[in-house]
């Protein structure tokens, strides 16, 4: 099994920069691919990045894409967002997840989940 936990998130202004970071314990971290996704209370969960098991493929989703970066350290079982010219349309829980496929997508049925960090961005 792999335990995930989030941290990072906070209230921020638009055009700030903010990094999360995902922090991963139990089965070797270096045999899933990684992801975050958001989710605003009503709405369905979003795609945001995804990072495949070596670290070299990255994808995002077009609404990030530019501004967001994800990346990963296997030696410290670690993943990290970061998050540059944040918008008021990026304010959600940011959750953080574990993936043995790719792609990843929305739909996709993630293994482990992290509990959520939330990321607020003032106008």
């Amino acid at each position: 099994q792999v335990q995930l936990v989030e941290s990072g998130g906070g209230l921020v202004q638009a055009g700030d920069s903010l990094s999360l970071s995902c922090v991963a314990s139990g089965r070797t971290f270096g045999s899933y691919a990684m992801a975050w996704f958001r989710q605003v209370p009503g709405k369905e969960r979003e795609f945001v990045a995804a990072i495949t098991r070596s670290g070299v493929t990255t994808t995002y989703a077009d609404s990030v894409k530019g501004r967001f970066t994800i990346s990963r350290n296997n030696a410290k079982n670690t993943n990290s967002l970061q998050m540059n010219s944040l918008k008021p349309e990026d304010t959600a829980v940011y959750y953080c997840a574990a993936v043995t496929q790719w792609p990843v997508s929305a739909t996709t049925k993630c293994d482990y989940w992290g509990q959520g960090t939330q990321v607020t961005v003032s106008s």
